[in-house]
Protein backbone atom coordinates (compact mmCIF):
# COMPACT_ATOMS: atom_id res chain seq x y z
CA UNK A 1 0.00 0.00 0.00
CA UNK A 2 1.03 3.35 -0.90
CA UNK A 3 0.20 6.34 0.45
CA UNK A 4 -2.19 9.20 -1.79
CA UNK A 5 -1.68 13.00 -1.72
CA UNK A 6 -4.78 13.29 0.96
CA UNK A 7 -3.04 12.07 4.53
CA UNK A 8 -4.77 9.11 5.86
CA UNK A 9 -5.48 7.57 2.46
CA UNK A 10 -3.75 5.01 0.34
CA UNK A 11 -3.94 2.92 -2.48
CA UNK A 12 -2.85 -0.70 -3.09
CA UNK A 13 -1.52 -1.95 -6.38
CA UNK A 14 -1.26 -5.91 -5.94
CA UNK A 15 0.31 -7.82 -8.68
CA UNK A 16 -2.17 -10.00 -10.35
CA UNK A 17 -1.55 -13.68 -11.36
CA UNK A 18 -2.76 -14.61 -14.84
CA UNK A 19 -3.07 -17.99 -17.06
CA UNK A 20 -5.22 -19.94 -19.38
CA UNK A 21 -7.44 -20.71 -16.40
CA UNK A 22 -8.24 -16.94 -15.43
CA UNK A 23 -6.41 -14.51 -12.84
CA UNK A 24 -5.65 -14.63 -8.97
CA UNK A 25 -4.42 -11.67 -6.67
CA UNK A 26 -4.57 -11.00 -3.10
CA UNK A 27 -6.97 -8.20 -2.50
CA UNK A 28 -6.20 -7.69 1.25
CA UNK A 29 -3.33 -8.73 3.61
CA UNK A 30 -3.68 -7.39 7.24
CA UNK A 31 0.07 -7.31 7.20
CA UNK A 32 0.15 -4.79 4.40
CA UNK A 33 -2.48 -2.68 5.36
CA UNK A 34 -0.64 -2.88 9.41
CA UNK A 35 2.45 -1.52 8.14
CA UNK A 36 0.71 1.37 5.71
CA UNK A 37 -1.53 2.67 8.45
CA UNK A 38 0.03 1.75 12.18
CA UNK A 39 -3.19 -0.50 12.89
CA UNK A 40 -5.91 -3.24 12.31
CA UNK A 41 -9.20 -3.07 10.06
CA UNK A 42 -11.52 -3.46 11.98
CA UNK A 43 -14.53 -5.14 10.29
CA UNK A 44 -18.41 -3.75 11.40
CA UNK A 45 -19.50 -4.12 7.80
CA UNK A 46 -19.50 -5.07 4.23
CA UNK A 47 -20.91 -3.45 1.32
CA UNK A 48 -21.42 -4.32 -2.22
CA UNK A 49 -23.24 -1.95 -4.33
CA UNK A 50 -23.73 -2.41 -8.76
CA UNK A 51 -24.30 0.63 -10.75
CA UNK A 52 -25.15 1.84 -14.52
CA UNK A 53 -22.44 3.92 -16.15
CA UNK A 54 -22.71 6.91 -15.09
CA UNK A 55 -24.04 6.46 -11.53
CA UNK A 56 -22.41 9.03 -9.35
CA UNK A 57 -22.92 8.04 -5.82
CA UNK A 58 -21.50 10.42 -2.94
CA UNK A 59 -19.97 12.42 -1.24
CA UNK A 60 -20.68 10.45 2.13
CA UNK A 61 -18.91 10.68 5.34
CA UNK A 62 -19.92 9.84 9.06
CA UNK A 63 -18.98 12.06 11.71
CA UNK A 64 -15.73 11.76 14.11
CA UNK A 65 -15.32 9.41 16.32
CA UNK A 66 -16.11 6.99 15.18
CA UNK A 67 -16.38 8.01 11.87
CA UNK A 68 -16.65 5.14 8.67
CA UNK A 69 -12.88 3.93 6.98
CA UNK A 70 -13.81 2.08 4.38
CA UNK A 71 -11.36 -0.14 2.14
CA UNK A 72 -12.77 -0.33 -1.52
CA UNK A 73 -12.14 -2.32 -4.40
CA UNK A 74 -13.91 -2.82 -7.54
CA UNK A 75 -14.29 -6.72 -8.87
CA UNK A 76 -17.03 -5.86 -12.21
CA UNK A 77 -16.44 -3.22 -14.37
CA UNK A 78 -14.61 0.34 -13.53
CA UNK A 79 -15.11 3.26 -11.47
CA UNK A 80 -13.51 6.33 -11.20
CA UNK A 81 -12.89 6.93 -7.08
CA UNK A 82 -12.45 10.09 -5.32
CA UNK A 83 -11.00 10.59 -2.18
CA UNK A 84 -12.22 14.31 -0.87
CA UNK A 85 -10.46 15.86 2.23
CA UNK A 86 -13.39 17.27 3.84
CA UNK A 87 -11.70 17.72 7.11
CA UNK A 88 -11.45 21.51 8.70
CA UNK A 89 -7.71 22.65 9.89
CA UNK A 90 -6.70 19.77 7.12
CA UNK A 91 -3.72 21.29 4.99
CA UNK A 92 -5.34 19.46 2.19
CA UNK A 93 -8.92 20.85 3.07
CA UNK A 94 -11.07 21.05 -0.18
CA UNK A 95 -8.54 18.76 -2.29
CA UNK A 96 -9.29 15.56 -3.78
CA UNK A 97 -7.71 12.72 -5.40
CA UNK A 98 -9.13 10.22 -7.73
CA UNK A 99 -8.30 6.44 -8.51
CA UNK A 100 -9.54 4.05 -11.35
CA UNK A 101 -10.73 1.05 -9.87
CA UNK A 102 -11.64 -1.69 -12.15
CA UNK A 103 -11.60 -5.51 -12.41
CA UNK A 104 -8.04 -5.63 -14.50
CA UNK A 105 -5.72 -3.56 -12.47
CA UNK A 106 -7.80 -4.89 -9.05
CA UNK A 107 -6.75 -1.73 -7.44
CA UNK A 108 -8.18 -0.76 -3.92
CA UNK A 109 -8.15 2.48 -2.15
CA UNK A 110 -8.09 2.57 1.65
CA UNK A 111 -9.75 6.09 3.34
CA UNK A 112 -9.88 6.71 7.14
CA UNK A 113 -12.35 8.11 9.33
CA UNK A 114 -13.40 11.81 8.18
CA UNK A 115 -12.67 11.48 4.46
CA UNK A 116 -15.37 11.94 2.18
CA UNK A 117 -15.94 8.84 -0.39
CA UNK A 118 -17.68 9.19 -4.14
CA UNK A 119 -17.25 7.47 -6.94
CA UNK A 120 -18.91 7.31 -10.65
CA UNK A 121 -19.15 4.04 -12.54
CA UNK A 122 -17.73 4.32 -16.05
CA UNK A 123 -19.31 0.66 -17.38
CA UNK A 124 -22.72 -0.65 -16.83
CA UNK A 125 -23.02 -3.28 -14.38
CA UNK A 126 -19.83 -1.68 -12.62
CA UNK A 127 -19.80 -3.75 -8.85
CA UNK A 128 -18.03 -2.11 -6.17
CA UNK A 129 -17.36 -3.74 -2.58
CA UNK A 130 -16.26 -1.81 0.58
CA UNK A 131 -15.21 -3.17 3.69
CA UNK A 132 -16.65 -0.72 6.88
CA UNK A 133 -14.86 0.25 10.16
CA UNK A 134 -18.22 0.70 11.41
CA UNK A 135 -21.78 0.42 10.67
CA UNK A 136 -24.32 2.39 8.74
CA UNK A 137 -25.94 4.87 11.67
CA UNK A 138 -28.22 7.18 9.79
CA UNK A 139 -28.05 9.52 12.61
CA UNK A 140 -24.53 10.41 11.82
CA UNK A 141 -24.12 9.70 8.01
CA UNK A 142 -23.71 13.18 5.87
CA UNK A 143 -22.85 13.94 2.36
CA UNK A 144 -21.75 16.80 0.18
CA UNK A 145 -22.91 18.00 -3.28
CA UNK A 146 -20.35 15.60 -5.85
CA UNK A 147 -21.19 18.26 -8.18
CA UNK A 148 -19.86 21.39 -6.17
CA UNK A 149 -18.35 23.64 -8.56
CA UNK A 150 -15.85 25.07 -5.40
CA UNK A 151 -14.47 21.20 -5.59
CA UNK A 152 -13.97 21.23 -9.60
CA UNK A 153 -14.30 17.27 -9.14
CA UNK A 154 -13.07 16.30 -13.03
CA UNK A 155 -15.66 13.64 -13.39
CA UNK A 156 -15.53 11.49 -16.86
CA UNK A 157 -16.52 13.72 -19.87
CA UNK A 158 -18.94 12.12 -21.70
CA UNK A 159 -20.94 10.81 -18.80
CA UNK A 160 -24.20 12.16 -17.75
CA UNK A 161 -23.89 12.07 -14.16
CA UNK A 162 -27.00 10.00 -12.36
CA UNK A 163 -27.84 10.40 -8.86
CA UNK A 164 -29.95 9.62 -6.18
CA UNK A 165 -32.28 12.31 -4.99
CA UNK A 166 -30.33 12.60 -1.45
CA UNK A 167 -27.19 13.29 -3.07
CA UNK A 168 -28.45 15.31 -5.43
CA UNK A 169 -29.87 17.39 -2.55
CA UNK A 170 -26.70 17.60 -0.22
CA UNK A 171 -25.17 20.67 0.66
CA UNK A 172 -21.84 21.94 -0.63
CA UNK A 173 -18.50 21.97 1.24
CA UNK A 174 -18.85 25.56 2.42
CA UNK A 175 -22.62 24.73 3.58
CA UNK A 176 -22.17 22.38 5.54
CA UNK A 177 -18.57 23.57 6.92
CA UNK A 178 -21.51 26.59 8.24
CA UNK A 179 -23.69 23.80 9.55
CA UNK A 180 -21.30 22.46 11.15
CA UNK A 181 -21.73 18.89 10.02
CA UNK A 182 -17.84 18.50 8.88
CA UNK A 183 -15.38 16.42 10.67
CA UNK A 184 -12.08 18.36 12.75
CA UNK A 185 -8.35 17.52 11.43
CA UNK A 186 -7.22 17.38 14.77
CA UNK A 187 -10.11 14.67 15.86
CA UNK A 188 -9.50 12.28 13.19
CA UNK A 189 -5.80 12.71 14.16
CA UNK A 190 -6.64 12.14 17.07
CA UNK A 191 -9.01 9.06 16.89
CA UNK A 192 -6.70 7.21 14.61
CA UNK A 193 -3.85 7.88 17.55
CA UNK A 194 -6.13 5.99 19.29
CA UNK A 195 -6.09 2.94 17.06
CA UNK A 196 -2.70 2.51 16.39
CA UNK A 197 -2.67 2.73 20.77
CA UNK A 198 -4.86 0.55 21.08
CA UNK A 199 -3.29 -1.63 18.72
CA UNK A 200 0.17 -1.32 20.21
CA UNK A 201 -1.34 -2.49 23.31
CA UNK A 202 -3.06 -5.62 21.95
CA UNK A 203 0.43 -6.41 20.44
CA UNK A 204 2.11 -5.92 23.69
CA UNK A 205 -0.38 -8.66 24.80
CA UNK A 206 -0.07 -11.08 22.37
CA UNK A 207 3.92 -11.68 24.12
CA UNK A 208 3.96 -14.52 26.63
CA UNK A 209 5.78 -14.24 29.78
CA UNK A 210 8.55 -16.35 28.38
CA UNK A 211 8.80 -13.36 25.16
CA UNK A 212 7.25 -15.90 22.89
CA UNK A 213 3.65 -15.11 21.37
CA UNK A 214 0.32 -16.18 22.68
CA UNK A 215 2.07 -18.68 25.41
CA UNK A 216 -1.82 -19.90 25.55
CA UNK A 217 -1.20 -21.38 21.99
CA UNK A 218 0.98 -24.26 23.26
CA UNK A 219 -1.30 -25.36 25.61
CA UNK A 220 -4.35 -26.03 23.22
CA UNK A 221 -4.60 -29.16 21.89
CA UNK A 222 -3.94 -30.44 18.50
CA UNK A 223 -7.44 -30.60 16.42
Amino acid sequence: MRPLGIEGAWVSEPPVFADDRGRFHEWFRSEAFRDATGHGLRLEQANCSRSVRGALRGIHFASVPPGQAKYVTCVGGAVLDVIVDIRTGSPTFGSWEAVRLDDRTHRSVYLSEGLGHAFMALDDHSTVVYLCSAGYAPQREFGIDPLDPALAISWPEGLVPELSEKDAAAPTLEEAESLGLLPSYQDCRAYRGSLRSGALIAQSGAIGVNGNADANEASRPLG
